[in-house]
This record gives structure tokens, sequence and C-alpha cells, in this order.
């Protein structure tokens, strides 16, 4: 399982513009049972999200397809932890 901090690095002005496109791609991943909770980070300054992958590599390629990522508005952390339960 892996949490991925998501960091605006433009203005709120830009996140808003692409709001409709990130909700659409966080909506694609929870149909694939790959998200499992995200939300707004607060104060707003990004967001989070609980990313069930196989691997890194896959977490990659699921942040590589966020409109946020590809027009450079917010960057990633990925932490990884163990599910115990």
């Amino acid at each position: 399982m892996y949490i991925l901090m998501l960091t605006y690095v433009k203005p709120l002005k830009e996140v808003d513009k692409e709001i409709n496109h990130h909700f659409e791609y966080l909506e694609k991943f929870y149909s694939l049972q790959k998200f499992i909770f995200s939300g707004r980070r607060n104060p707003r300054i990004g967001g989070t999200i609980i990313c069930n992958a196989n691997d890194i590599k896959e977490v990659e390629s699921i942040i590589e397809q966020d409109p946020f990522f590809i027009k450079k508005i917010a960057e990633y952390e990925i932490i990884e932890f163990l599910k115990m339960c």
C-alpha cells in the first residue's frame, strides 16, 4: 500500500482549472480499485491518496496519468507502508 502526498506547486487558480480532470483521474482509479481513499489537505496545499498497488512501478505509472502531474501543478511524495490488517 502507498500514501501519495500531493503538494501544489502552482497557484490555486491553476489547480482549479484542472480540478475536474483530476477528479476524472481519481474516479478512473477508484473504479479499478487502485485508490482506497483520497481528500484535500487542510490548509489547501495539496491532497492525499491511499493507493493499493503491486509495486512502486505501478504507482509511478498511475501518477503519470494525473493531469496535476502532467501539467506540473502538483508534486508527489510516495510513502510505502505495510498493511497490517
